[in-house]
């Protein structure tokens, strides 16, 4: 991927940044476009509402302050959630819960909590990006072969093979695959040619809807924004709305800062203010939820593709929100053109990319407690839901920071037969209290033991009790604690 490197911190003058951020929001809007439609139809709601996404992050979020170059709009990451959530509470409370959701994530910025969200262990993030990943791509390789994806992730393994079959033996299926791997392959070939400033993306919709003409594949269908709008029902507010909202706006939130920081390693313009940010994120998902749209948040597909193609200042972001307007309000027949299957394609390759395999062998090569956090997120997300998946992965992170930080050593030295000195080292925790206690009861009870804890930098009341009451219970220790002021 190519960097654009602002010429100085400083923000340029209006003459000099308004025909390039022109520029970049064509081609911001090019790859927004496929992508809004492709996530609404994945997430199993109309089209129209992502595209409503696409215009809010552009139109609303993209005039607040926070950060400069990030694009928000509906997020590959966000299919799974909102895919259960209409089937759990019916596509009415998506509304009511992104609403919700977005008032949180006001909150928590009124509350300066984004920073926070910077302290999630990276395996955690990753992990969780990898089992959207794993997810997204077990979703669209059903429309990839031209059929309908089943509602749960345990129907979704269980028709594999009727899938494989049907793909290979099936009208739709074979022309499904053909469509989606073209669509692939033009899209990795473009990058390759001397015209890559055009987005391979769009190059790849356009390319492989042309040959499907004469396809039997099913297509997607935009119509009159206004006629999916639907405004929020209080009405329909529950326990189980409330949870949705809590695990939207964490995911939202942590997905745009995490955004964020990438995008402010890619340009040396104005740094993100995550406070700010999560408020402007939270705003336009309130707008959002209150119109029955999708949620959004700061995606880095589109974010990256903004700072390549040149942006000086927020006006680009806006401004592909208004080319998205236009286009669905001008020419919204065209997109009857592009199959499902074009979209799916572009959905695997979007699921790829959160999966990262190359980042998941790197970890594994430099810290595998780290990986195996990562794997456990993931997979615990495929197999249950994303919350829970998160949780889990965010317990396993503190349980291993805690060993971690839980360094013990214990050295056993002999002097004859009837005198042993043990010298603790390091923190003593709960976590390393097992191995303490066996290397003080394996000693002989019959020799004098002086245990010398003058190194120990942290005393936990389960180790500190329980060397006490060993000591106690046999004769002969000579016990050298920790001074005061070294023990926290």
């Amino acid at each position: 991927m190519s960097t654009y490197i602002a010429p100085s911190s400083a923000p340029p003058g209006r003459a000099a940044s308004f025909w390039p951020d022109v520029g970049a929001s064509l081609v911001v809007f090019l790859v927004a476009l496929p992508l809004c439609v492709g996530i609404a139809v994945a997430s199993g709601v109309p089209a129209e509402l992502g595209v409503i996404t696409g215009v809010v992050g552009g139109l609303v979020v993209g005039l607040l302050p926070g950060s400069t170059m990030q694009v928000s709009g509906p997020a590959a990451g966000l299919t799974v959630l909102v895919a259960d959530a209409v089937a759990d509470h019916g596509l009415g409370a998506l509304g009511l819960i992104v609403l919700g959701a977005g008032l949180l994530q006001v909150a928590m910025g009124l509350l300066r909590l984004g920073r926070w969200f910077r302290a999630i262990s990276p395996a955690v993030v990753q992990g969780m990006l990898a089992g959207i990943g794993l997810v997204l791509v077990l979703g669209q390789l059903y429309p990839f072969a031209g059929q309908a994806q089943p509602a749960t992730t345990d129907e979704k393994f269980a028709g594999l093979a009727g899938l494989a079959t049907s793909a290979s033996t099936t009208a739709a299926g074979l022309s499904g695959v053909a469509v989606g791997v073209l669509t692939l392959t033009v899209a990795a070939l473009w990058k390759r040619t001397p015209l890559r400033a055009v987005p391979g993306m769009l190059v790849a919709v356009v390319v492989a809807s042309a040959v499907a003409l004469l396809l039997p594949l099913p297509r997607i269908s935009v119509g009159p924004l206004t006629e999916v709008v639907a405004l929020v029902d209080l009405g329909l507010f529950d326990v189980g709305v409330l949870g949705a909202m809590l695990t939207f706006a964490l995911v939202a939130s942590a997905e745009s800062l995490f955004s964020a920081a990438a995008v402010d390693r890619m340009h040396s313009g104005p740094r993100t203010r995550y406070d700010t940010e999560l408020v402007a994120q939270g705003v336009g998902n309130t707008l959002c939820g209150v119109l029955g749209a999708l949620p959004m948040t700061a995606v880095i597909v589109r974010s990256a593709t903004n700072v390549d193609a040149g942006a000086r200042t927020r006006l680009s972001r806006v401004l592909h929100g208004a080319w998205l307007l236009l286009f669905v309000v001008l020419l919204p027949g065209v997109l009857s053109y592009v199959p499902l299957a074009v979209l799916a394609a572009l959905l695997v390759q979007a699921g790829w990319k959160l999966l990262d395999p190359g980042g998941v062998r790197a970890l594994f090569r430099t810290d595998r407690a780290e990986a195996a956090v990562l794997v456990l997120t993931a997979g615990t997300i495929v197999l249950t839901d994303l919350l829970t998946g998160t949780v889990v992965g965010l317990l396993a992170a503190v349980v291993k920071t805690a060993w971690d930080v839980s360094r013990l050593t214990v050295a056993v030295t002999a002097h004859g037969e009837d005198h042993h000195h043990v010298a603790v080292r390091g923190n003593a925790t709960f976590l390393r209290l097992p191995r303490l206690l066996e290397t003080l009861e394996a000693l002989p009870h019959d020799s004098r033991v002086r245990v010398d804890l003058s190194g120990v930098r942290h005393l936990d009341q389960a180790c500190g009790q329980a060397i006490e009451q060993w000591a106690e219970q046999r004769e002969g220790v000579e016990l050298i604690h920790p001074a005061a002021d070294r023990v926290n």
